[in-house]
């Protein structure tokens, strides 16, 4: 991220970051704390951080353990049933958040044949076990946070997991959403983020 900014000759830029991207952005304000003006945190806790260990014992979220030689022969030939629980788990209810289930729209189909191969996704989940116990609090000049969370998922707990590294967190919820929250509520997310990057 540093590259890119430093090619764009950008010095300094709002980071707005959801589900992995919330852990590339939290080592990036850590590495770089005086190149993020404000940090929106978007749906996903990052490990190593709060209650990690309690995190990781809700049910949907097993794939963060499910890595190694073993479970990667278990999903071959198998990808589209791994991946579609992803789509199809995560967001709310249809009662909630009526929307076509994601795994049958044209752009989820198109994603699941260009995707990187399933090996490399579970290589990537052993990388970051590895890593869970070594995340740093934000320091205390570092920039002004939100933690957003999706009403049907993590929710209010986005900025409680986010105050055990740093104390000047800002909460916000989209409601009726799940985890995919820019296409099961965009309005309501796009508002939240953007008064909070417009606020000083």
């Amino acid at each position: 991220m540093a590259g890119v900014l430093d090619a764009l000759k950008i010095d300094r830029a709002d980071l707005v970051t959801h589900d992995i991207g919330n852990m590339v952005g939290y080592a990036f304000a850590i590495q770089h704390p005086g190149r993020t003006t404000r940090f929106v945190l978007i749906d996903a806790p990052v490990p190593g951080v709060g209650p990690w260990e309690e995190v990781l014992k809700n049910p949907l979220l097993w794939h963060f353990r499910f890595g190694g030689p073993d479970m990667e022969r278990l999903v071959a030939g198998r990808e589209r049933i791994y991946l579609d629980r992803f789509w199809n788990e995560f967001p709310p209810p249809p009662a909630v958040s009526p929307r076509p289930r994601a795994s049958t729209t044209p752009s989820c189909t198109l994603y699941l044949a260009q995707c990187i191969r399933v090996s490399r996704n579970l290589q990537h989940l052993i990388r970051m076990r590895s890593t869970t116990r070594n995340s740093s609090p934000l320091r205390a000049s570092s920039p002004c946070r939100l933690a957003i969370g999706g009403e049907k998922s993590f929710g209010s707990m986005m900025a409680t997991i986010m105050r055990f590294a740093a104390s000047d967190v800002t909460e916000g919820m989209v409601p009726n959403s799940g985890h995919w929250i820019m296409e099961e509520n965009p309005e309501a997310t796009i508002a939240i983020v953007r008064d909070f990057l417009a606020s000083k």
